[in-house]
C-alpha cells in the first residue's frame, strides 16, 4: 500500500506539472490495483507462516518427545520433577491442574488456561522439524483420529491453543513472550492452507 501510494502521489505530481505548463487539462491516469485475491499468501507462504506459530518454543514445550512438560523460551524440564502421567495430566499428587487453573495467575506466574494439559505422546514435536511436525498433525493416526476440519478447529479455536497469545507474566512478573505471528494473520494462514488443500510443501 505504501509503493501504490507513492507510485499515485508521483504521477499526480507530474499531471500537475504538465498542466502547470502547458496550460491544458490532462486526460485521467488510472493504475490497476492488486485485488484482494492476487495479493493473498499462497498456500506454501500460508504453510510457513502458520509453521513459525507451531514451531514456537510456547507450543512444542507442551508436546514432549519424554513426557516430561517443557518451560520457558530455553525448554528445560518443568520444574518438581513433573510427568506426563496416565492421562497427560500428570499424576494424583502433581496433576497439571492443581496449579494451572483456566486463567493465568498474575501473581504466582503460573499460566492457566481450560484443558491445560499435554498433548497425547502420539502428538508429539519436539525434535521434529516442521514439515514433520506438519504430517504428524494430518496424520489421523497420531492426531486423535480428527479430520482436517477438526483439526482446522482446533488449531484457530481451541482455548488452550489461543492462550498462546495471552501467555501473562512468569514468576518475576516479566511478559512472556507471544508468537511470532499475530493471532489475526496466524488464522488466516491456517485457514488458508486448508482451503488449498493442506498440502506440506517439499522440503
Amino acid at each position: 500500500m505504501k509503493t501504490q501510494s507513492i507510485l499515485f502521489l508521483s504521477l499526480f505530481l507530474v499531471a500537475v506539472l504538465l498542466w502547470a505548463t502547458t496550460g491544458r487539462p490532462i486526460a485521467p491516469i488510472y493504475i490497476e490495483v492488486p485485488t484482494d485475491e492476487e495479493t493473498a499468501l499462497s498456500s506454501e507462504e500460508a504453510f510457513h507462516k502458520m509453521m513459525d506459530v507451531l514451531t514456537h518454543e510456547r507450543c512444542v514445550n507442551c508436546h514432549p518427545s519424554d513426557n516430561v512438560p517443557k518451560q520457558g523460551d530455553d525448554s528445560h524440564p518443568h520444574y518438581f520433577g513433573i510427568g506426563r502421567g496416565e492421562h497427560n495430566s500428570g499424576y494424583q499428587a502433581t496433576n497439571c491442574t492443581t496449579c494451572h487453573q483456566t486463567e493465568n495467575n498474575p501473581y504466582s506466574g503460573v499460566p492457566g488456561a481450560p484443558e491445560w494439559s499435554l498433548a497425547p505422546h502420539s502428538m508429539r514435536w519436539e525434535g521434529l522439524n516442521r514439515f514433520e511436525i506438519a504430517e504428524s498433525m494430518m496424520d489421523p493416526e497420531r492426531n486423535g483420529g480428527r479430520t482436517p476440519e477438526e483439526t482446522l478447529h482446533h488449531l484457530t479455536e481451541h482455548e488452550l491453543v489461543l492462550w498462546a497469545w495471552t501467555p501473562g507474566v512468569d514468576a518475576e512478573g516479566n511478559l512472556r513472550e507471544p508468537p511470532p505471528v499475530p493471532l489475526d494473520e496466524y488464522r488466516g494462514a491456517v485457514e488458508k492452507w486448508f482451503e488449498e488443500g493442506h498440502k506440506i510443501p517439499s522440503k
